[in-house]
């Protein structure tokens, strides 16, 4: 079982665990460094809720597969239902920002691409979303905030949430036209540049502006 439950401004929320919707490639730098194409509208895949962990622990991570990668992601949890929803009703339904790591089998999803099949066994595995806790904003800040990774003190990603390519209100209402939002689920909104793979016994220290920092060790899951 995760030990992964919902903070906000330091209160732990009644919410359930959700799913996680996640958006590849809503920054263009990243896209170019994986050799990826620029899209033109969001790519959307989903995590389900046990991908969940805590950030605040040793973040474990398989090693049977291949390169894991870092990707330091700004999230957004959805506190009420969304679904074909306007910017205000996006707006409404956010109850806190933090920040969390997409883990990505790179060798699996490559291989898989290759074969051109689905790649959610390189993302979507037990404990690939490690998730900080949340705090409140407001909607004027959400595309000013500094998404920032450090690997062993050396900073690898330094990313603004002013360059994604889709902001986080019309993504949410371009997610909610194809799935229902639901109160407790978590939306990734796109890496910056600089990912990179991980290794064991890793230090990385990861903030949001001003708002969130904090450490984790990596760890072999078993």
């Amino acid at each position: 079982m995760s030990d992964y439950i919902h903070i906000v401004d330091g209160v732990p929320l009644s919410l359930p665990l959700g799913k996680i919707v996640c958006v590849g490639r809503n920054y263009a730098e990243h896209a170019k460094e994986l050799n990826n194409p620029i899209p033109t509208e969001p790519v959307l895949f989903i995590k389900p809720s046990t991908a969940l962990a805590a950030l605040d622990g040793p973040v474990a991570i398989p090693t049977a597969w291949g390169s894991c990668h870092f990707e330091a992601e700004m999230t957004v949890l959805i506190g009420q239902s969304l679904s074909n929803c306007s910017e205000q009703q996006a707006a409404d339904a956010i109850a806190g920002i933090g920040i969390a790591l997409d883990l990505t089998l790179r060798d699996l999803q490559a291989e898989l691409k290759q074969k051109s099949l689905p790649w959610e066994k390189a993302k979507a595995f037990d404990g690939a979303c490690p998730t900080s806790l949340f705090v409140t904003a407001p909607v004027a800040e959400l595309q000013d905030q500094q998404i920032q990774l450090r690997q062993n003190g050396e900073l690898k990603q330094d990313g603004s949430s002013a360059d994604m390519l889709t902001p986080v209100l019309p993504l949410l209402v371009y997610i909610s036209q194809f799935f229902t939002l639901q109160p407790g689920d978590i939306v990734l909104t796109g890496t910056p540049a600089g990912v990179g793979p991980l290794a064991l016994g890793d230090e990385l220290q990861l903030s949001l502006s001003n708002k969130i920092n904090l450490s984790t060790t990596i760890v072999k899951r078993i």
